[in-house]
């Protein structure tokens, strides 16, 4: 991913807590095949943690990606930018966006470490489900026969955040007062980004 360095993320654990928020990915393959999956983090795992997931056992990717690289792609809020919210003119509209590319070596997993992993998937998002009536062992057991699961040994991480930052406060201040008058859930979850990271906000 080409990063200037005014929209570079330097800091390590804000790219981990980057996945960590976003954590539905891209998983692209060398044969550049590609799977939309959620992913789960272990940051204390290896020099920059380690990602879990799974594959349906009907996605043919899994077969042949067993100790090979993958470029797994985390994206953050994103929205159209006008260039009728700027104060110097002329300008050009653009795009403001986050998002993190990760390589690693991905391995196979068995189907203890697979079961482990869907649980705590499910205690990250809806931990209630977890309650041993809600989905018996036998059905748990029967769903698990039809998915691969996987591991990811990350082995580079880089983050960027491209959020207008590097124009005028003015500019800045135009581009909050622009997307704060829309109702797009886009244009809302970026400016709610920009204002928790107080990042291109023209202050």
């Amino acid at each position: 991913m080409h990063i200037p360095e005014k929209w570079k993320i330097k800091s390590t654990d804000k790219i981990q807590s980057f996945i960590h928020q976003y954590g539905f990915a891209s998983v692209i393959s060398s044969d550049l095949e590609a799977s939309h999956l959620p992913l789960l983090l272990k940051a204390d795992e290896g020099e920059f943690g380690v990602l879990y997931g799974h594959f349906s056992r009907a996605n043919p990717q899994w077969r042949n990606i067993d100790n090979t690289e993958v470029l797994v792609i985390f994206s953050g809020p994103h929205a159209y930018i006008s260039p009728q919210w700027y104060v110097n003119q002329p300008a050009v509209p653009t795009w403001n966006y986050s998002a993190v590319h990760v390589k690693g070596i991905i391995e196979l997993t068995d189907e203890k470490s697979t079961g482990e992993m869907l649980s705590n998937l499910i205690r990250k998002y809806e931990p209630e489900l977890l309650i041993e009536d809600f989905i018996p062992q036998e059905y748990k057991n029967k769903l698990s026969k039809g998915i691969v699961g996987f591991k990811i040994r990350i082995t580079s991480m880089e983050g960027k955040e491209k959020l207008g930052q590097h124009r005028s406060l003015v500019d800045q201040q135009g581009v909050v007062a622009g997307l704060s008058q829309s109702n797009i859930n886009d244009a809302i979850s970026l400016l709610k980004y920009m204002k928790d990271e107080n990042i291109g906000t023209g202050k």
